[in-house]
């Protein structure tokens, strides 16, 4: 079924449908988007319906370009939306998936698309941070200090891009300090959830005594790990943004070696070259004398 779909979008003069044709051909980030792992992400999500599969795969595409994930959605873009640590990029649970802080009392905008665009943009870069066999994140929410809950339509909106368009890709969904209020709000967009989803969330879990996570890959602070950690967003941005930006230059740089195209295996083009394992890149990271504990990338990494 894979190389049917493999197929279908590699055959002469493909164009994605209800896309002007001069526009339709795929670019070479789509290409390198439609890995042998992604369709079969696709294919799986389907329950193995071809057809299913080819339409939520070509849905896909548009919606990246509609969204503006080429071009439209920068670091500097949404970079305001990061200033206080609202969502943090932070180690990597027993199983290598990264964790993706969500800290809703950090909030400091008002609801907008670029909320969401935020959103979108921490799990592109978590999927940077995804090493080799490694094909989904945990999510870590703290709700603890009077948290600011996203709208209705906020959350719906994450939600739904987060099934429709990245199938798979959720490992944990790991809730903590849940109040009464929380609870109702969860109670009210649990039937927006995909049922598989709804039993990966995990709430008031001990992420260490679970052997979710070591103590040296989680914070201390709520979630029981050993790693002190403060937000400095001058310290850590930068840093996320640059390493996020060398790993997929040099997984294009190997796909493009491997040949290019569709279908070329992620576990291939992320070991061809140096994409250190996180053990690695966290004591390389963490050597020189600015980066600190504080300085949190050398657990992104």
């Amino acid at each position: 079924m894979q190389k049917e779909v493999q197929t279908h979008f590699s055959k002469e003069g493909y164009v994605l449908p209800g896309v002007e044709k001069e526009k339709g051909e795929l670019m070479e980030e789509e290409k390198f988007w439609l890995s042998y792992e992604c369709q079969l992400r696709y294919l799986r999500a389907t329950k193995w319906k071809l057809s299913q599969a080819i339409s939520r795969l070509e849905a896909t595409l548009k919606w990246r370009r509609e969204f503006g994930l080429y071009a439209h959605l920068t670091a500097a873009h949404v970079e305001p939306e990061s200033v206080t640590g609202k969502q943090v990029l932070f180690g990597y649970d027993v199983n290598g998936r990264p964790g993706w802080y969500m800290i809703p009392s950090r909030q400091n905008t008002e609801d907008s698309p670029r909320q969401i665009e935020h959103a979108v943009w921490m799990l592109e870069r978590s999927i940077d941070l995804m090493d080799a066999n490694v094909e989904s994140l945990d999510i870590l929410i703290n709700f603890a200090d009077k948290a600011k809950n996203p709208s209705m339509s906020t959350a719906r909106t994450v939600l739904s891009i987060l099934q429709d368009h990245y199938p798979e890709r959720l490992g944990k969904a790991l809730i903590i300090n849940v109040p009464f209020l929380v609870t109702m709000f969860f109670k009210l967009i649990t039937p927006f959830i995909d049922p598989i989803t709804v039993q990966k969330m995990k709430f008031n879990p001990n992420v260490v005594k679970d052997g979710i996570f070591t103590p040296d890959m989680v914070m201390k602070e709520w979630w029981g790990g050993n790693q002190e950690f403060e937000y400095k967003h001058e310290s850590y941005w930068p840093k996320l943004v640059e390493l996020c930006e060398q790993r997929k230059k040099t997984w294009m740089d190997n796909w493009r070696k491997l040949g290019g195209t569709v279908g070329i295996p992620e576990v291939k083009y992320k070991s061809a070259d140096a994409a250190a394992p996180s053990s690695a890149a966290n004591e390389k990271l963490a050597s020189p004398p600015e980066m600190t504990v504080e300085t949190p990338v050398s657990q992104a990494a």
